[in-house]
């Protein structure tokens, strides 16, 4: 795996623990600022062909 697939997919765990995070102590806020990001990602990773749903599991 290259650098930039590792570091992408590294952004992603963060992001999504953030996000679980931000809705379990209810910044709605923060929780929406994080699925923004998360979406960016996963678009990101889409366009350079990362597969990232095995992250989910």
């Amino acid at each position: 795996m290259d650098a930039f697939t590792t570091g992408l997919l590294q952004r992603i765990r963060a992001t999504e623990s953030d996000l679980t995070r931000a809705r379990e102590t209810g910044d709605d806020f923060l929780a929406e600022v994080e699925q923004g990001e998360l979406d960016d990602l996963r678009r990101l990773a889409a366009e350079h062909g990362v597969e990232v749903g095995a992250l989910r599991a």
